[in-house]
């Protein structure tokens, strides 16, 4: 059944290798489904339902085989399963088909901050970053990456970053007063 291969490629590891097989030229071309297709599996996502999300979107990759959108969900929602290295794969095939793909390289930098993978989180960031300087999320979840890492004036100049974006970015203002609490900083903090 070619959806339960589809299944079991979202969770196995032939998933590069498959993608690898795909045609090239025009057949190589990014294919999405349609928003509202998309938007679905958004919705389970966002409700918790990581294996349905899954279980939907590996359907729609017997469509969609290059679609970078459904790839980036599925890594969403392995992150959410705590399937982390599926996760890091999803992100990769997502980056692999649409190189300036700037939130799959932050969540991929996201999963692998919660893996504990530091550097490499932080270099996913700034991959994000290269792409799209604005990307407030990406400029938090560096200064987050950074502050476990030890680098707290780095982790500062990422959290002043996203709050110059975002201005309103809650979560940025208090884990920059907690690093300059950290560094001594009380008035500051």
């Amino acid at each position: 059944d070619q959806l339960e291969q589809s299944i079991n490629e979202l969770d196995g590891s032939n998933r590069d290798t498959d993608l690898k097989k795909r045609p090239t030229g025009e057949a190589s071309k990014i294919q999405d489904p349609p928003p509202e297709q998309l938007q679905s599996l958004i919705n389970l996502y966002s409700q918790g339902q990581h294996q349905q999300a899954l279980n939907q979107a590996a359907e729609m990759l017997v469509q969609f085989p290059r679609s970078p959108a459904l790839y980036n969900i599925c890594g969403a929602a392995h992150a959410g399963l705590g399937k982390l290295d599926a996760a890091i794969e999803d992100y990769k095939l997502a980056v692999q088909i649409r190189p300036d793909f700037a939130e799959a390289y932050n969540n991929m930098g996201n999963a692998l901050h919660h893996q504990g993978s530091l550097a490499s989180a932080i270099d996913s960031y700034k991959q994000a970053l290269e792409i799209d300087r604005g990307f407030t999320e990406a400029h938090y979840n560096m200064g987050n990456a950074l502050r476990d890492q030890g680098n707290l004036a780095a982790a500062i100049f990422s959290y002043k970053h996203a709050i110059e974006i975002t201005p309103s970015h809650a979560e940025a203002r208090n884990n920059m007063g907690g690093v300059l609490q950290e560094q001594g900083n009380i008035l500051a903090a």
